[in-house]
C-alpha cells in the first residue's frame, strides 16, 4: 500500500518539512504492473504475498477488480502487507522508502507452485521488492519453460552473474543502470555505455527509461534514443511500472520491441498526468485514442 504526502519540495538530509495532502493508494511495483498490463490489454496473474491486515484484504480486492488472476497471491499470518511511503514534490519527482512485510515471505516453493501459469505465459515479469533468492528461482523456472523473463531490477542491488544470462528483457531507470554498471547515466550517451555493458553481461534486450528524456534501448543489431512524449507531470510515480505494463502487454501482442517502448512511453506519459500509482495508469483504449504526443524537448 502506497502512503503519499506531497510537499512542495523533496526534503534534505535531516529536514523536516510541513507537506499538504495526504492519500493511500494501491501499490507495490509488482502490483503496479500487473494492473498496467492488464488495463493495457493483457491476461494477467499475480504471484505474491500480503499481510492479513486491511491493507492486503484491500489490494486482494484491487487486482480482482482489475480481473488479474489471484489464485497464487498468498495470505501470510501475523505479518503485515508491504507498504511504500512516498513524498511527492510539486513538480512531480518522488522518493520512496519501501518496507517490504510480507513481500519478504515469498520463496521458491510458491514459484514452484505456480508453474503452470509461468509456463503459459507470454512473459513473466519480476522485480526485487521480493527476496532475490526467489526472483533468481522463478527466472531460472521460466527459462527452463521457455518463457520469456522481463526483470526490472528494483529496488536496485547487486547481482548475480549467471541471472544475466537468464534474462531476455531488462527495464532499468537511470539509477539502477548506474548501480549495475558503474556507469554514470544522465542521458542518451552513457545509457548506451551502460546497456552495452549490460548485453555484455548476457541480457539480450536492455530498455533505460531517462524520465522526461525518453528511453535508449539496445537489441541485437539493433539500438536507438527514443525521445519522452511531453507532458505536465504531476506526480511521477508508478511512471515506470507503467511502462513496463505497457511494453510487456504489447510485446505479448507480438509488436516490435520499438513499438512496444513507444507503446509503454505513451501509457507512462498519461499516467504522470495523474495522481497515485495504481490510480494514475491508463487504459489500452485511453492510449489507443492518443497515439501521438509531441517529442520532448531535448
Amino acid at each position: 500500500m502506497d502512503l503519499v504526502v506531497h510537499a512542495e519540495r523533496l526534503p534534505a538530509r535531516g529536514e523536516t518539512l510541513l507537506g499538504g495532502a495526504f492519500a493511500t493508494f494501491a501499490g507495490g511495483k509488482g502490483a503496479n504492473q500487473a494492473v498496467a498490463a492488464a488495463r493495457l490489454g493483457a491476461s494477467v496473474a499475480m504471484l505474491g504475498c500480503i499481510g492479513d491486515d486491511a491493507f492486503g484484504a484491500h489490494l486482494r480486492e484491487s487486482l480482482s477488480s482489475e480481473h488479474i488472476d489471484t489464485a497464487h497471491l498468498h495470505t501470510v499470518h501475523d505479518t503485515s502487507t508491504g507498504i511504500a511511503v512516498i513524498t511527492v514534490a510539486a513538480d512531480g519527482a518522488n522518493t520512496i522508502v519501501v518496507s517490504p512485510g510480507a513481500n519478504a515471505a515469498l520463496t521458491p516453493g510458491h514459484v514452484d507452485a505456480a508453474q503452470g501459469a509461468i509456463g503459459a505465459a507470454g512473459i513473466l515479469i519480476c522485480q526485487l521488492e521480493v527476496p532475490l533468492d526467489t526472483v533468481r528461482h522463478a527466472i531460472s523456472v521460466a527459462a527452463r519453460l521457455g518463457t520469456p523473463v522481463l526483470l526490472n531490477p528494483a529496488p536496485a542491488q547487486p547481482l548475480p552473474d549467471a541471472l544475466y544470462r537468464e534474462v531476455g528483457l531488462m527495464v532499468l531507470n537511470e539509477t539502477e543502470a548506474h548501480l549495475l554498471t558503474d556507469v554514470p547515466v544522465d542521458g542518451p550517451a552513457s545509457a548506451r555505455e551502460a546497456a552495452a555493458r549490460l548485453r555484455a553481461k548476457g541480457v539480450e534486450t536492455v530498455i533505460v527509461t531517462l524520465g522526461a528524456e525518453g528511453v535508449w534501448y539496445a537489441t541485437s543489431g539493433e539500438e536507438d534514443h527514443l525521445p519522452a512524449p511531453r507532458v505536465d507531470a504531476i506526480d511521477t510515480t508508478a511512471a515506470g511500472d507503467t511502462f513496463v505494463g505497457g511494453f510487456a502487454a504489447e510485446r505479448v501482442r507480438g509488436a516490435s520491441i520499438r513499438d512496444a517502448i513507444d507503446f509503454g512511453q505513451r501509457a507512462a506519459a498519461l499516467s504522470v498526468t495523474r495522481q497515485g500509482a495504481q490510480a494514475s495508469i491508463p487504459t489500452q483504449a485511453e492510449v489507443r485514442a492518443q497515439p501521438t504526443f509531441p517529442a520532448a524537448v531535448r
